[in-house]
C-alpha cells in the first residue's frame, strides 16, 4: 500500500501544493538580490516542475486577469477532450450569445456568426491566438445552459485546483469582477502545463489563426464573407527562445497582463505578469518585463532531474525481521543554481539505529543532496512496512551486542 502512494505522489508531486505554498529553497535566495526591476504591478515566477518560487513581486495582489481568464475556459474544454466526452472535431453550434455581434464594445473576436460550421479546435485556437471573446461564449455555452452555470463551474474547478481568491463571472475575461492573483495564476498554469502538455503544440504557440475560412460559411454566403487572419498577440512566441505560451489580456481595470511559459534544455518557468500600464506603452512593457526576468531565470537556474532512487535497505534491532526498506516520499529532483547544477552528490543519512518496533511510514532518515559549498536538498527516508518486536531472547542478544557496539 505504501509504495502505491510513492508511485502516486511522484506522478502527481509537480503540482501537489496549494498556491499559498510555493517557497524560494534557502540555496537560491542569493540569487534573488540580483532581479531585475520591473514596471508591472504583479509578478509570480516559479520552476514548472519542481515549483521553486525564483521571485514575485505584489503576488497577493488581487487583480481582474482579463482574457487570461480563457485559459480556465480552455482547460474545462480540454477536461472534456481527455474524459472522452468530447473531441476536437466536434462541431459546436453558434448561438446569437455567441454571435461576434453581440460582444461588448472593444472585444477581441474570432468573427462568428450563427449558421457557421466551426468545430471545436477551431473554438479552441479562437481562443488561444484571436482570444475571440465570441469563442469563450461558444465554449460556456458547449458546457452549461447559460454563463452563470457555466461561471459556477469555472469557481468550482478552481477551488479544486487549490485557488482561494481566484473567481469568475464569466468565460471571456472581458468583466472587471473576474479576480486573480499573480500566485495563483501561476499555480493554475503550472497544473495547466503538466496536465495538457500538447496544448502548447496544438494552440498556445499557434501565431497566426484564420477565420472564416470557406468552408466554414454556408455556401451561399460564402462569396460576400470575408476571412480574418490575426496575429498571436504573445510577442515573446517570436523574440524568446523557447517561450511556447500561454496567453495575453487586457482591459482597462487590470491593464495588460500575460501568463507565460518557456522550455530550454529541459528547464521550463512559469510567469505570470498582472498591472502592466495601458496602451501600446504597456504592451512593450509588460514584453520587456517579462525578457528581464525569463533571461534572468535562465541566466542563473536550473532544473535538475535525477532518476527515481532504488529503495535502501537497513537494518533493524531487536525486531522479527533483521531489515526494513525504506523510500523517498517524493521525486529528488530540485531548482540549482546554474553553477551548482552538475557537481552534486546523493548521500542516505540514517541518523540512529533502528529498533524495533517501527511502524510503517516512519521516517527512518533522508537522502542529502550536496555539493562542495554545502546542502542543496534533503529527501525524507520512510519505511515501507512495519516490524515488530522479535522475542525476549532475540532482544537480549541484541541489547548486549548494542551496548558493547558503542
Amino acid at each position: 500500500m505504501i509504495k502505491k502512494i510513492f508511485v502516486f505522489l511522484y506522478i502527481i508531486f509537480p503540482f501537489f501544493i496549494s498556491a499559498q505554498e510555493y517557497r524560494t529553497p534557502q540555496w537560491l535566495v542569493p540569487i534573488l538580490d540580483y532581479a531585475p526591476e520591473i514596471v508591472s504591478r504583479s509578478a509570480f515566477l516559479i520552476d514548472a516542475h519542481t515549483g521553486a518560487l525564483l521571485y514575485s513581486k505584489n503576488s497577493d495582489d488581487e487583480i481582474p486577469p482579463a482574457s487570461l481568464t480563457k485559459l480556465m475556459t480552455m482547460h474545462l474544454l480540454m477536461n472534456e477532450v481527455e474524459a472522452g466526452r468530447s473531441s476536437y472535431d466536434e462541431l459546436i453550434p453558434i448561438t446569437v450569445e455567441s454571435w461576434a455581434q453581440s460582444q461588448p464594445p472593444r472585444s477581441s473576436l474570432m468573427f462568428l456568426e450563427p449558421g457557421q460550421i466551426v468545430t471545436l479546435r477551431e473554438i479552441m485556437l479562437g481562443l488561444a491566438v484571436s482570444s475571440g471573446n465570441d469563442a469563450a461564449v461558444a465554449a460556456a455555452l458547449r458546457l452549461a445552459p447559460n454563463m452563470a452555470e457555466f461561471a459556477a463551474i469555472m469557481n468550482a474547478e478552481a477551488r479544486r485546483m487549490g485557488m482561494s481568491v481566484t473567481r469568475f463571472t464569466e468565460s471571456s475575461g472581458i468583466s472587471e469582477e473576474n479576480i486573480t492573483t499573480a500566485a495563483e495564476f501561476a499555480h493554475f498554469c503550472r497544473q495547466y502545463v503538466n496536465l495538457h502538455p500538447d496544448s502548447m503544440k496544438n494552440f498556445h504557440s499557434v501565431l497566426t489563426f484564420s477565420y472564416p475560412l470557406p468552408a466554414n460559411v454556408p455556401e451561399r454566403y460564402r462569396a460576400t464573407r470575408r476571412t480574418y487572419t490575426q496575429n498571436n498577440q504573445n510577442s515573446l512566441l517570436w523574440t524568446f527562445r523557447g517561450v511556447d505560451g500561454l496567453k495575453t489580456g487586457f482591459i482597462e481595470e487590470s491593464g495588460n497582463n500575460i501568463a507565460l511559459t518557456a522550455v530550454r534544455n529541459e528547464t521550463r518557468f512559469i510567469l505570470v505578469l498582472l498591472g502592466a500600464p495601458s496602451g501600446r506603452a504597456g504592451r512593450i512593457a509588460r514584453a520587456e518585463d517579462a525578457e528581464r526576468l525569463l533571461t534572468w531565470a535562465y541566466d542563473n537556474f536550473k532544473t535538475v532531474k535525477i532518476p527515481p532512487p532504488g529503495r535502501v535497505e537497513v537494518p533493524v534491532w531487536k525486531g522479527k525481521e533483521n531489515t526494513v526498506l525504506l523510500d523517498s516520499f517524493e521525486p529528488l529532483d530540485f531548482t540549482s543554481r546554474t553553477d551548482r547544477a552538475s557537481d552534486y552528490t546523493i548521500e542516505v543519512v540514517i541518523p540512529e539505529q533502528l529498533i524495533a518496533p517501527i511502524p510503517e511510514g516512519f521516517t527512518a532518515g533522508y537522502r542529502l543532496i550536496k555539493d562542495q559549498r554545502g546542502e542543496l536538498r534533503r529527501i525524507p527516508l520512510i519505511t515501507t512496512s512495519a516490524v515488530e518486536r522479535a522475542g525476549v531472547f532475540k532482544r537480549i542478544w541484541h541489547s548486549i551486542v548494542l551496548f558493547f557496539s558503542k
